[in-house]
């Protein structure tokens, strides 16, 4: 009979060679300082040194990993399920958005450090953050006589605009700050065309000759609207309306023609950042434009740009129930390896090993651990949140009603 390897004692995980079988988490810090303790609480649990434990030390860190992965796996496939209204058409990115606030401006602003983003700013290096989204602010020098320019090339468009230089069909302009100008501007100009006579009405009063650089009157507020309204009436008929034309993202054209050199302002995203897993850049053809575009889109829960949890990052809460995971995984695993070996001849007789217990223990427990953290996680829903919500503040209202006490409104 074959000898059966049982646990030496003691494990080191930083003198082993591919300790976990992806290692997903090997680099971790946290994950590297809890390998050994998690191993020595498990063989612990399981009766070491009562009995022998038929697992060495690459098992243990095995059914570590594993359940670290599968707390990932039940908490991110939640939150997938919970957002995927906020989250499906959006760019599937160029970073995990396992740190991100998902709301229903995802995608549009966000709370990041960044400011107007989908999801800010990594400023650390240490955290996961969604900026593909992210929405810049550009500019362009304009040239007075020249209508029509380039916005991805610095020259030959006749002004230089922010975004020169970027990849065509990565930019998405979203908005484009061309007005015309405040009619309260020129709201004393003599020549925009109102009627109103104001020099006529001081005139007839008698104050013509009084302060002929300025004039003072008192008239009614509607006064002051209606003269604006005016203004903006006589531009928009007798003059080229202020408006522009877009194409693929790129060729703008302005109207009216510039008079001026000005600096003309818009907002716009840049998806050239997304990248495929390898770490190249994702590039799709676009049949309309026949330009590549580094964007993907997210569809459905296949490709919400989720990873594996950062264990680091995990609170007290989280390694508990990983650590009780640990202990079944690793329960099912020893059930396993006995279970080959069902009985071991001992002086005069024999002894039969209790796999066929360790197996049901450890199935029955893991589908305990795996319930008890769906059922925390749907207690964190935005519905379920706002029902315990009303019900604490209905309580507390009946409470008080049955005490005799009542709540006194100050206004």
């Amino acid at each position: 009979m074959a000898r059966i390897p049982i646990w030496p004692g003691s494990s080191s995980f930083n003198t082993v060679v591919n300790p976990t079988p992806f290692g997903f988490y090997d680099n971790d810090t946290d994950f590297r300082n809890d390998a050994d303790r998690i191993a020595t609480y498990v063989v612990q649990r399981l009766g070491y040194p009562m009995v022998d434990i038929e697992l060495q030390d690459l098992n243990l860190y095995s059914c570590f990993e594993e359940a670290v992965t599968e707390y990932g796996h039940q908490l991110y496939t939640f939150q997938i399920r919970n957002n995927l209204i906020d989250l499906r058409g959006k760019s599937t990115g160029s970073s995990p958005i396992n740190n991100v606030y998902i709301d229903d401006n995802y995608g549009i602003s966000s709370q990041g450090t960044t400011g107007e983003s989908g999801g800010g700013g990594d400023t650390d290096g240490d955290g996961y953050y969604y900026d593909v989204n992210k929405l810049h602010t550009g500019s362009l020098k304009v040239k007075a006589g020249i209508q029509r320019y380039d916005l991805l090339t610095a020259t030959g468009s006749g002004g230089t605009s922010t975004i020169s230089g970027s990849l065509p069909g990565t930019v998405t302009i979203h908005k484009i700050y061309h007005y015309s100008p405040a009619a309260i501007n020129r709201y004393f100009d003599p020549y925009a065309g109102t009627g109103t006579g104001i020099q006529s009405l001081m005139q007839t009063f008698g104050f013509g000759n009084y302060s002929p650089g300025v004039n003072f009157m008192l008239m009614p507020m509607y006064f002051d609207i209606l003269k604006l309204q005016a203004i903006e009436m006589n531009d928009h008929i007798r003059k080229s309306g202020y408006h522009f034309e877009i194409i693929n993202n790129r060729y703008l054209k302005l109207f009216p023609i510039p008079t001026n050199d000005y600096t003309l302002h818009f907002e716009y995203t840049d998806s050239s950042g997304a990248l495929t897993e390898d770490g190249g850049e994702d590039l799709t053809m676009n049949p309309e434009t026949g330009t590549s575009s580094s964007l993907s889109t997210i569809t459905d829960i296949s490709n919400v740009p989720y990873i594996n949890p950062t264990y680091k990052y995990l609170n007290a809460p989280a390694r508990q129930w990983i650590r009780k995971f640990t202990v079944a995984l690793a329960k099912e695993m020893l059930g396993s390896v006995r279970g080959k070996y069902q009985s071991l001849p001992i002086p005069g007789d024999s002894t039969t090993l209790d796999y066929s217990r360790l197996l049901s223990e450890a199935a029955d427990e893991k589908m305990k651990l795996i319930e008890m953290l769906r059922e925390d996680l749907d207690t964190t829903t935005t519905k379920a949140q706002l029902e315990i919500k009303a019900d604490e503040n209905l309580n507390r209202t009946l409470g008080l009603a049955a005490d005799g006490k009542y709540q006194i409104y100050i206004h």
